[in-house]
């Protein structure tokens, strides 16, 4: 059953702003800033910068295959099964742990405001948020969107009201020296920031639930991250200004004491209500996100088809929601989140390696119906650098991570061996790229199949007659060059057999038809069409020609032949399917692309997705 798409602009937009303002901003500067100083500015800067390859590829990938899991999805439509399984398992685990992460933060800033609350009642509070949340997406991820809109407009509001109350009251002196420490420190807290954005591409999981997606992922997606962006380098600039090196060593929460440098105790208030909102926006968000990558894995046989249960009233995944947040109650209850979200920021960055080679194992698979909106710029260079710097911040991250995630690692090639291997079938684009090179033809198409049917649902196309006939109807593909009499003993041949007619006769009316008024309408495009005796009678022969064929000495080689035959009871239909293909063919690129197409079945497709206006809806 599928996911009802609710989501819109607004509610990614604040989806994936929420996912990213928590700990980085809230609690990270007071860290980072007795590392480097007053350039822990610049270190903002180049932490969002180095989010651009992970962002860019994630947005291509997502509209291309707006499907549940995100991540999970696109590593396994890639590179397969097994590095499926473990980007499934590692999405999943990380999310979570990130998620649950944010709700004890919560802790942080409750305990100043209420000196009587326990370590026990900050992670009762934390597992209750989490209850709360599983509620809420499992009513449905609207409401979920809704409650996130408000949370993360309310903190928006009080990030800017910050900015722009405490302006004033900088003290310019406070930013020098501005780099004090030499830039080594700069990048070093750089590759630590950098984890903060990560939370951006939290909504490629949901895509499923979005409505248009191919507009409103990257539209949300680019929109948060330059805002939030802005705002994270615009609050960390003044905190600067507002606070000395004693101020910065003194607290955890350096935001919510710069804003009582001036406005007391009700800036304090204020700006720790809004560091609270900030985890609750991140941990909702993660719960909304992970849950939805069992759903995905399941579907392809990589879980227990559980998992893959979608209530039937409501359309949300109810078992996957309740699973993930059991597994982020019993992390608050029973483990020490501290380190294992090292281990969960280590699994993100091989996450986003991994996407970005995603991306050049799409392209280069060619298949006809990748075909996202959005096409990442600077292909594949932008790539390649997301590559190489996500491995140098991998083993940044110390030997201790690594070799848990080595451990995870480990159990995931177990599970793949033990579970998921037997019972799963997709294809992935590494398959096509082998073909390519090994000039070996594919004995099916599923994913190529797999993606022209996300396709139809992206852009909710809705099949019509034509749909149906190029469907069934039968392609040649012609290797040598012949003339148009040679094409017509082809077309009569079959046509003879399908609707029990000789062929000499169906060849007759084709040459009559011709020498009446040249069937080539087009440069390249031929569509021969002819009435035939009877009722309900209606079929189409497409060929290709890559060396083209010849209609005579007046016209260039014909490389696309549509073959029309029908009855005159399915004259209208008859003009229908002519204005289609005139449709069709109108597009800039389809004949290039026809050319180029590896298989019949890329030929097929590359039909049925070019865009058209549809008539008599089945």
């Amino acid at each position: 059953m599928e996911l009802k798409k609710e989501l819109g602009f607004l509610d990614i937009f604040c989806i994936a702003s929420g996912a990213m303002i928590s700990s980085g901003l809230f609690v990270l500067p007071a860290i980072v800033y007795l590392k480097v100083g007053p350039s822990i500015i610049l270190a903002y800067v180049f932490a969002a910068l180095l989010m651009i390859p992970a962002m860019i590829s994630k947005a291509e990938l997502a509209t291309a295959m707006p499907k549940s899991g995100g991540t999970y999805f696109f590593i396994h439509r890639s590179l397969g099964s097994f590095f499926g399984t473990f980007a499934g398992l590692a999405s999943w685990f990380s999310l979570s742990l990130k998620g649950a992460f944010a709700l004890l933060g919560i802790g942080l800033f409750l305990q100043p405001l209420f000196p009587e609350a326990s370590p026990i009642i900050i992670k009762i509070i934390a597992v209750g948020f989490t209850l709360f949340f599983s509620i809420l997406n499992i009513i449905g991820a609207k409401e979920s969107g809704r409650f996130q809109i408000i949370l993360v407009l309310g903190l928006i509001s009080i990030l800017i009201f910050y900015v722009f109350f405490n302006i004033n009251h900088i003290d310019a002196q406070r930013y020098i020296p501005f780099i004090p420490f030499g830039w080594q420190p700069v990048f070093t807290a750089m590759g630590l920031i950098f984890i903060s954005f990560g939370g951006l591409t939290k909504i490629a999981s949901i895509a499923d639930e979005i409505k248009n997606p191919k507009e409103n992922i990257p539209k949300g997606m680019f929109t948060a991250f330059f805002v939030i962006s802005l705002l994270y380098v615009l609050v960390i600039f003044i905190t600067v200004g507002l606070l000395d090196n004693i101020e910065f060593q003194q607290t955890f929460n350096p935001i919510s004491l710069g804003a009582s440098k001036y406005y007391g105790n009700f800036g304090y208030l204020v700006l720790s209500i809004a560091a609270i909102l900030a985890f609750i926006t991140t941990g909702n968000a993660g719960l909304l996100a992970s849950s939805r990558i069992p759903l995905a894995m399941a579907e392809d046989n990589l879980l227990p088809s559980l998992f893959a249960k979608v209530n039937l009233k409501l359309k949300t995944p109810v078992t996957s929601i309740l699973m993930t947040s059991l597994f982020m109650i019993s992390v608050i209850i029973f483990l020490e989140l501290e380190s294992l979200v090292k281990v969960a920021s280590t699994m993100m960055l091989i996450l986003f390696l991994f996407v970005n080679l995603s991306v050049i194992l799409m392209r280069e698979s060619r298949i006809i119906t990748y075909r996202p909106s959005f096409k990442a710029p600077l292909y594949p260079y932008l790539q390649i650098a997301g590559i190489i710097i996500y491995l140098f911040l991998i083993f940044e991250m110390g030997k201790i991570p690594l070799l848990i995630t080595f451990c995870f690692f480990i159990f995931s090639l177990l599970w793949y061996f033990l579970y998921s291997k037997r019972r799963n079938s997709k294809q992935s684009a590494l398959i096509y790229i082998a073909e390519r090179i090994s000039s070996k033809k594919l004995k099916s198409s599923t994913l190529t199949d797999e993606l022209r049917n996300i396709l139809l649902k992206r852009d909710e196309i809705i099949e019509d007659k034509f749909d149906q006939i190029i469907k069934q109807a039968e392609f040649i593909d012609i290797k040598k060059k012949i003339n148009k009499d040679k094409l017509f003993n082809v077309v009569s041949d079959i046509y003879s057999k399908e609707f029990n007619m000789p062929s000499e006769k169906i060849y007759n009316l084709l040459q009559e038809r011709e020498e009446k008024s040249s069937t080539v309408i087009y440069n390249g495009l031929a569509i021969p069409h002819i009435i035939i005796e009877g009722n309900s009678k209606f079929d189409i022969i497409i060929i290709r020609s890559k060396e083209g064929i010849d209609f005579g000495e007046n016209f260039s080689p014909v490389n696309i032949v549509f073959a029309l035959v029908g009855t005159i009871d399915e004259r209208s239909f008859h003009l229908q399917a002519l204005m289609a293909i005139a449709q069709i063919i109108q597009d800039k690129n389809f004949m290039n692309n026809w050319k180029k197409a590896n298989s019949i079945e890329d030929l097929r497709n590359l039909i049925l997705l070019t865009e058209r206006i549809r008539k008599d809806r089945i």
